[in-house]
């Protein structure tokens, strides 16, 4: 009573540790948050004397890469380097592209078991209109903790429904979600229903009940596409007459096919129910996940179907199945003359910094090192549509670049910078962070401190 009292003759007492508590609260948040974001170059870049690895055109010793404005603007074994460019010299050390996770949730979840920090889904079905780069938290502890492994760029896909939404490619680093927008909407994510019928005696459903269920799914999904077009095309002919529907306006670039439609599928026939699909409805197609695409390899081949293929450190989808098998899917796509993109684990946790490390599991298992590289970069951005702007190094291409001390797919390996637009960006990230503050511990221990 008597603080109460306190407070009511004295108000500014109170206002006064309103203030220092807010102040207190912003600090401690402050100290918490994610490094803050690379300045906008300012200057030409020169790295030199490092082993380029183009990725597009082979390697290139003692070479040189210069960037201005967040663009190559030079590579080789001769660049003339400007008089006012920045020189940092990179000798012994790599310059690759920076890596690309095909598969992500990066920004959308931070703690699975706390509902408030998960967002990769929305309620409903059908949600075609949802945007995943409207959803990226910039502040996600997960963002620095995959870059700090050269992890510069995300394709962040929503999950859940069976027409999940649009997915974005993402730069791992930025003060907005809009600043970290590479591309966006990137594809059209579907969630293809499991065409297995389960024989078990503890299964909920008889075996005709499981198969209605399968028809019933497939039969929302080709009535959302018919909706789509119908609406589509007479907004076309009467603009006036029709009230906008967001859910159909997002799917206008599938049926123009500026975006692909991406179904996530793992079984055999989920992926050729998928292609038959995406054939009807004249789209075009890649499968993410795509356990068993390989044994479908030629009805992708002939319909120019990609692959994100799902993480290799997973166990094997069936009892029966071989122990290597999400270890060799890659390679198997891969010799059949499928176009590939290798993904991480793809939940949104910290553990998508391995992305490098499931490439290298694939590369051990016969992808060779060439095609597990351009896996996670060049070919990646190929399937993704930005092959444009990153994914190699090259003149006229972003300066998204990692130098590392080794090859980025050994886990010996450390990425010692990274530039996303010619900005350089910070690796610090909770690990490190962590890693510093035990350092710590055992060196004042063993000085007695």
């Amino acid at each position: 009573m008597k603080t109460v009292e306190m407070y009511i003759h004295h108000p500014s007492s109170m206002f006064h540790s309103s203030v220092v508590f807010i102040l207190a609260l912003f600090v401690s948040v402050a100290s918490a948050s994610s490094p803050v974001p690379g300045k906008r170059q300012t200057r030409p870049v020169a790295l030199v004397g490092g082993t380029v690895h183009t990725v597009a055109a082979g390697d290139i010793e003692r070479g040189t890469v210069l960037f201005e404005n967040g663009v190559i603007t030079a590579v080789g074994a001769s660049v003339t380097v400007p008089a006012d460019a920045e020189r940092i010299d990179v000798t012994g050390r790599h310059v690759y592209p920076g890596l690309i996770n095909a598969s992500s949730a990066a920004g959308l979840q931070e703690i699975e078991a706390v509902r408030a920090t998960v967002d990769v889904a929305e309620t409903g079905r059908i949600n075609p209109n949802v945007r995943a780069e409207v959803a990226v938290n910039p502040e996600s502890d997960v963002i620095p903790t995959i870059r700090a492994n050269g992890v510069a760029l995300s394709h962040v896909m929503p999950s859940g429904a069976l027409i999940a939404g649009c997915s974005a490619v993402m730069m791992m680093d930025g003060w907005t979600n809009g600043e970290m927008t590479l591309k966006a909407p990137t594809g059209m994510v579907v969630t293809w229903p499991s065409m297995t019928v389960s024989r078990s005696p503890y299964a909920r459903q008889s075996e005709e009940e499981q198969r209605a269920a399968v028809e019933r799914s497939l039969a929302e999904l080709r009535n959302a596409f018919d909706d789509a077009r119908a609406y589509l095309a007479a907004k076309k002919n009467a603009p006036s007459a029709h009230r906008t529907d967001v859910r159909w306006e997002a799917m206008a670039p599938l049926f123009d096919r500026t975006m692909p439609l991406i179904v996530e599928a793992d079984e055999l026939q989920q992926v050729q129910a998928a292609v038959q699909f995406a054939r009807a409805q004249n789209v075009r197609l890649i499968i993410h996940g795509g356990r068993d695409a390989w044994k479908a390899a030629p009805l992708l081949r002939e319909n120019g179907v990609a692959v994100i293929v799902g993480a290799a450190h997973a166990l094997p989808s069936r009892r029966w199945s071989d122990y290597d098998e999400p270890f060799v899917t890659a390679r198997r796509l891969a010799d059949a003359g499928i176009l590939i993109a290798l993904a991480g684990d793809g939940n949104g946790a910290m553990i998508e910094r391995n992305l490098g490390f499931q490439a290298a599991t694939s590369s051990a298992f016969g992808l060779t090192r060439e095609q597990t590289l351009r896996a996670v970069t060049l070919d990646a951005a190929r399937v993704l549509g930005v092959a444009d702007r990153v994914g190699s190094i090259e003149t006229g291409k972003d300066a998204t670049l990692i130098v590392t001390d080794g090859d980025p797919l050994e886990i010996r390996s450390a990425v010692t910078m990274m530039f996303l637009q010619g900005k350089t960006v910070e690796l610090e990230s909770r690990h490190t962070r962590l890693w510093k503050k035990y350092i710590e511990k055992y060196r004042r221990q063993a000085v007695g401190q």
